[in-house]
């Protein structure tokens, strides 16, 4: 497994800076060039490889057009074609769900499932209506992105103990040497983003080499629920990383107050460029207007968010072989009535980081992370099934009469649910709220279960008060 590590640039002067970032910019230009061409359905047709669409260029002469050395646009071209893929896996996630949903015929799912996996799923009209429905046609917005291939470029210690890393420019044997904030030396391809007159160096390395890979694993089975107030909440009570709720609800209430007043600066400008009075309005928009700043605090708010989060799943993955965890991939649309304050608040949940810690955690200390469908685990009692009421944090259960704490019951139906056989990952919404009250409905009733064998039936009939108990 690879992880993604990053260096910063420190010291950079303005020309270096420039120079990077003009052949950012041209590189940009090769980027919208390939998803332009091969970002659609007809490039997705003609089936070419990376390697196919640059001996191309160098036949009809397009790579003349870009201004930069061959390497450059050759990595830049392998790195789109890259993007393009994982744009068009991630619509082909739903479109499997549409197929699943369609039909319960193994011959008709496979069919289709073969048909969509090799790219012919232009040809019949129900995959194409899907994938024009989840697949929308990609556009290049990286400008300030430069792939450098790992065997052009060197780095050297100067006698200060200062890291310099020397990259191509856009001459040949022109080499800009960046002073780097970190002592390790980068290895393998490196992607250099540009970000206000820093330089992010970021490259992989091999996730053994990392210390938390050291680190052993849990012997359990652990449910964990992903919340806002706290990162994870295990299946034993155990909430960790209580700080993340505090984190995003003061960036998003710092944000609302900033972009206000960025707001009324900005009126102030354009009432300004509406009189004539247009040093004013450079003014403001030069000297308030800005976003370097502003993106380099929120860069250090999300890096604090993270390893928030890492450190939650962390202190998770301690007591687990194994995590039984929410897909929440999918999107739930509908109307709420939360309030804007909230709404803003919710926007920046940071549920995909949590995700991404998981899968990255649990596969470096060797735990085994399941997916269950996660449809009603937080609105439903784990002791009797039926749906309660959720206020806050706690979940009333008109059933039981108790009073839950909502993330720790959350977590052990979602527990509950990996062994759950008529409950699976990809089951409709509306089909697992069924399932549960065709459950509760049979306990109140005590009537035995439809799939149980004659001698469990029986025996429930003749004991119902253990039968129940034992339910529950």
């Amino acid at each position: 497994m690879k992880v993604t590590r990053i260096a910063y640039s420190t010291g950079l002067n303005a020309g270096k800076y420039a120079a990077l970032a003009e052949q950012a910019r041209r590189l940009g230009r090769v980027r919208s060039e390939v998803w332009q061409r091969y970002g659609s359905v007809a490039g997705v047709g003609s089936g070419l490889t990376d390697r196919q669409v640059r001996d191309r260029w160098l036949a009809d002469g397009t790579h003349t057009r870009f201004g930069v050395l061959a390497n450059a646009w050759k990595e830049t071209v392998r790195d789109a074609m890259a993007d393009i893929a994982a744009n068009l896996a991630s619509a082909k996630v739903e479109v499997r769900r549409a197929i699943t949903r369609r039909t319960t015929d193994p011959v008709e799912r496979k069919r289709m499932f073969t048909a969509l996996k090799a790219d012919r799923w232009a040809v019949d009209p129900f995959l194409a209506r899907q994938m024009r429905t989840h697949w929308k046609r990609g556009r290049n917005r990286t400008h300030d992105q430069i792939v450098v291939r790992a065997d052009k470029y060197n780095t050297v210690v100067d006698r200060r103990g200062r890291l310099w890393l020397a990259v191509p420019g856009l001459e040949r044997r022109q080499m800009v040497r960046i002073p780097l904030s970190s002592t390790v030396a980068p290895t393998g391809t490196l992607r250099l983003m540009l970000r206000g007159g820093r330089v992010e160096v970021h490259y992989q390395i091999d996730a053994s080499q990392m210390r938390s890979s050291q680190r052993p694993c849990g012997d359990r089975t652990v449910g964990v629920d992903k919340g806002y107030t706290e990162a994870v909440t295990d299946s034993d009570g155990g909430r960790h990383g209580t700080r993340l709720g505090q984190l995003l609800s003061s960036e998003s209430d710092q944000l609302k107050e900033r972009n206000r007043r960025r707001a009324k600066l900005r009126s102030i400008a354009n009432t300004a460029a509406r009189r004539g009075d247009h040093a004013k309005a450079h003014r403001i928009r030069a000297n308030n207007l800005g976003t370097v700043k502003r993106e380099r605090q929120a860069a250090r708010h999300r890096a604090r968010v993270r390893t928030e989060i890492f450190t939650a799943v962390h202190r998770a993955v301690d007591k687990a072989a194994t995590v039984v965890a929410e897909d929440l991939t999918k999107s739930f649309a509908g109307r709420t009535t939360l309030g804007r304050n909230v709404n803003r608040r919710l926007a920046a949940w940071t549920k995909g980081v949590t995700a991404e810690a998981l899968t990255n955690v649990s596969e470096r200390r060797g735990s085994v992370l399941v997916h269950v469908n996660a449809a009603y685990t937080s609105q439903a009692c784990h002791r009797c099934g039926r749906l309660g009421r959720r206020s806050g944090d706690r979940l009333h259960c008109t059933s039981c009469g108790v009073v839950w704490q909502a993330d720790v019951n959350a977590a052990i139906n979602i527990l509950q649910r990996a062994g759950d056989p008529d409950i699976a990952l990809h089951t409709p919404h509306h089909a697992v709220r069924q399932i549960l009250q065709d459950r509760t409905d049979r306990h109140r009733t005590r009537l035995p279960v439809q799939d149980s064998s004659p001698a469990t039936a029986e025996r429930r009939a003749n004991h119902p008060n253990r039968s129940a108990m034992s339910n529950n």
